[in-house]
């Protein structure tokens, strides 16, 4: 292994010595390839620094207390890139390829997986994007898949701790019908502003209603939310909401430990009756909330200032079967690394 401060790494991007990629010419996909080079030598017309014609993706390998190394699943990352290049046009990577280039990239990289003890790990990042040079509005015809990966500490920092949100009303992230249902740069781009002016307040992230109406709850900041009340696990249903793998995962394992499962639409006024609240996905895994505040009309939503039992439950029992410590009664995880 790598000799670094593994328990200091921020979530931020390191130089690690391999990225592999996939170039799709003539309506198919050439050989993989492993690169050392960090860097992309792209025509300055391509189609996807003009008209955002790129998709990525987020997940993780973890090194587990058995010493194997996981990671989580793969499928279903590849599965959200193939609905994102239905819909804004570009051609699909198979589950098949997704997942070798994905283990390939972390056995090259290995020793810069973090240590168990350390709570870091390495992130890989999955990037699609459109390489034909044109100034028309049209799909390119060339592209290029690539993965790299770097090593990271938690999302926030202090790890699972309670933050603070606060809902914007001048700002969406996505409109319904739109590609809010895509992970792709424009809707985080559409965010940034808005992260800024709740960081500028002292928020963790910013809180979005939905585009339309303004009544019902959308996203935190880049992540699902759920709310749980009366034994029961709330999450929004809307066609402005990114398909969260970690929500998804976590709506089973409430099933799993004995909750009701609920998705769909959630009005702002219920959020008063939520005993436990939070922000859900890859990144964090979850960021309970300790209080979300309506920057418009004052009204705060106070959810305790240390994470809820069923949060804590919840979060517990996700980071167990990612790092191997409990069952993996869904086959969700999958040994790159014995």
């Amino acid at each position: 292994m790598k000799d670094l401060d593994w328990g200091k790494l921020t979530f931020g991007y390191m130089k690690t010595d391999y990225n592999v990629r996939c170039y799709y010419h003539d309506g198919k996909w050439g050989e993989i390839e492993v690169c050392s080079d960090e860097y992309i030598n792209m025509h300055m017309a391509a189609t996807c620094l003009h008209y955002g014609q790129e998709a990525f993706e987020g997940l993780k390998a973890y090194r587990c207390p058995d010493g194997k190394v996981r990671i989580f699943r793969v499928e279903e990352n590849a599965k959200r890139l193939q609905s994102t290049c239905d819909g804004i046009v570009m051609p699909q990577v198979s589950t098949e390829m997704f997942v070798e280039m994905v283990e390939k990239v972390v056995r090259l990289n290995q020793e810069y997986i973090p240590t168990y003890e350390s709570g870091a790990t390495l992130y890989i990042r999955p990037l699609l994007v459109g390489i034909t040079p044109q100034v028309g509005v049209h799909p390119a015809h060339d592209y290029l898949f690539m993965i790299f990966v770097t090593p990271v500490g938690p999302y926030f920092k202090g790890g699972f701790q309670c933050n603070k949100y606060a809902i914007v009303r001048d700002w969406d992230r996505s409109a319904p019908l739109g590609t809010g249902v895509y992970k792709v740069g424009g809707n985080y781009a559409a965010s940034l502003k808005a992260h800024m002016f709740a960081a500028s307040k002292g928020y963790g992230s910013e809180f979005y209603l939905d585009a339309k109406e303004k009544k019902y709850v959308d996203e935190c900041g880049a992540a699902n939310f759920f709310g749980i009340k009366d034994g029961t696990y709330v999450t929004p249903k809307s066609t402005s909401i990114l398909p969260s793998i970690t929500n998804k995962s976590l709506m089973q394992i409430a099933e799993d430990l004995g909750l009701k499962v609920e998705r769909r639409p959630v009005p702002v006024e219920e959020l008063d009756s939520f005993e436990e609240a939070g922000a859900c996905g890859t990144a964090a895994v979850i960021s309970p909330i300790s209080e979300l505040d309506d920057l418009d009309t004052g009204k705060k939503y106070a959810f305790g200032d240390k994470p809820g039992p069923w949060s804590t439950k919840l979060y517990e029992t996700l980071r167990g079967i990612q790092y191997g410590t409990v069952e993996d009664k869904h086959g969700w995880t999958r040994v790159v690394i014995d």
